[in-house]
């Protein structure tokens, strides 16, 4: 299972709404996620994009994982005013939110998903 890519309004319609509530947007999904705001051309996206990748199957049914490309998703970019990519949004079933930069290795995030979001 690949990592979906979103644009605006798949992230309004599957993550938040920040349209209508900017402040205080409430998750949307039924299980955790995390949201990788990425670029095609930064490496160190490149190299997290198999991890997310590998993580998208091991995780299938728990979490789901999806890509915002800020070059395309501009305001997405200027919304959650992303400064370094990659950078990770994790959402919690129980609508708790955390940004947090996404250059770690693999065990890394692997014990973020499994501590913040399972």
């Amino acid at each position: 299972m690949a990592v979906k890519e979103l644009t605006k309004a798949e992230f309004l319609t599957l993550v938040g709404d920040i349209d209508a509530s900017p402040s205080d947007w409430k998750y949307k999904g039924d299980r955790p996620c995390i949201v990788n705001f990425t670029a095609p051309w930064c490496s160190y996206c490149k190299r997290l994009e198999p991890i997310l990748n590998e993580f998208a199957d091991y995780y299938r049914g728990d979490i789901y994982i999806y890509n915002v490309d800020v070059d395309k998703e501009e305001e997405l970019d200027a919304f959650f005013k992303i400064r370094t990519i990659p950078t990770l949004l994790f959402c919690k079933k129980d609508g708790g939110k955390e940004m947090m930069l996404g250059t770690m290795p693999k065990h890394e995030l692997k014990e973020l998903i499994q501590h913040k979001l399972l």
